[in-house]
């Protein structure tokens, strides 16, 4: 809402007067300047209602044991690491496994293992530079 308020000071600067032909209202005046402010109290008051109601569901539903946002991956970690460190490249890894190239890069990340003793930036270098195969 601030922004749109600044935007309208500017306008008002430069002599142009802002109307909005669908709420009716035109900003050139005092009366047309006080209905933004006012709707646009009313719509911050709104937001912030349903940001409050929003949390409170979260926190009724994480005290209910209830499981918010993705459920985690139901992958074998290890396989997914040990295929990556036999020399397996990203792709491959990630078709066998049926997930994300990313996902195979943070799982081997987490296991704090890498492919044949190469550090990881170089074997996401290697990896860059396969071509790309549509699925």
């Amino acid at each position: 809402m601030r922004h749109f308020l600044e935007v309208l000071d500017e306008l008002n600067h430069l002599n142009i007067e802002f109307v909005s032909l669908r709420e009716n209202i035109d900003t050139g005046g005092p009366l047309g300047r006080a209905m933004v402010v006012i709707v646009g109290a009313i719509a911050e008051l709104e937001k912030s209602l349903i940001v409050e109601r929003v949390r409170a569901g979260m926190r009724r539903a994480k005290l209910e044991g209830r499981q918010i946002g993705r459920r985690p991956l139901d992958i074998d970690r290890e396989q997914v690491a040990a295929d990556r460190c036999s020399g397996m490249s990203l792709t491959q890894v990630a078709r066998k496994h049926r997930i994300s190239r990313a996902s195979v890069v943070r799982l081997v990340k987490e296991s704090g293992g890498g492919p044949k003793g190469v550090t990881h930036q170089v074997a996401q270098l290697a990896d860059f530079n396969e071509p790309k195969v549509a699925a």
